[in-house]
């Protein structure tokens, strides 16, 4: 990590960062210090999206998950440069931090560029897979989001195969959604699409 994350990480994780394994069940009132509508952000990666997104929607809350320790770090260092309040991170396993959610009670759930885990033997490691879709659909508010969002077609298909498969979830678009302006360009996406990987998003809502 460079020095500025290095220093991010040891003065603001207390105030803005939780373990998952520490924190269930979660009170997300508690955490945020308010009531308002919450988007949980699985995968922040670098979490440049995150603080855009944040920065432009301070009427919701962003709970970013991730377990890469420079990811946090450097979202924890653009949350305290941004002065971004609705903003906290969880380290550790999504699915848990899931579970420890109460049902109904998120506006939205962010899947972006999860880990495509290619080979046919990985693929049940699989972040969306009907088991995991059945439990963010359930912490989802009726008329909630799931947007999900990849840069593998491979991947895109089974996702959408998935997703239409879920009998409380209907596709918001035919197919795959028009690229939303709400969603920041990644640098991570823009190398996919100079490597010639077209991204697909998909965004469904929850009945």
């Amino acid at each position: 990590m460079s020095d500025r994350q290095t220093t991010a990480l040891q003065q603001l994780w207390p105030r803005y960062g939780l373990r998952v394994s520490d924190a269930t069940p979660f009170d997300p009132a508690a955490l945020f210090g308010r009531r308002a509508p919450l988007v949980v952000e699985i995968g922040s990666g670098m979490g440049d999206t995150t603080a855009e997104m944040a920065a432009a929607d301070p009427d919701r809350d962003y709970l970013a998950v991730e377990v890469h320790t420079p990811g946090i770090a450097n979202l924890l260092d653009l949350v305290d440069r941004r002065e971004l309040g609705n903003v906290r991170i969880a380290e550790g396993d999504a699915v848990e931090l899931m579970k420890g959610l109460p049902p109904d009670s998120l506006d939205a759930v962010h899947v972006f560029f999860p880990d495509p885990w290619p080979k046919s033997r990985h693929h049940k490691r699989r972040l969306i897979q009907p088991t995991h879709v059945a439990l963010l659909r359930s912490r989802l508010a009726v008329g909630g989001t799931l947007h999900c969002a990849t840069d593998w077609a491979e991947y895109a298909e089974a996702m959408r195969a998935t997703l239409d498969a879920d009998p409380g979830l209907v596709n918001q678009h035919d197919g795959y959604a028009p690229r939303p302006a709400h969603r920041p360009v990644t640098r991570f996406e823009r190398r996919a699409l100079r490597a010639g990987r077209p991204v697909a998003d998909l965004i469904y809502s929850r009945r």
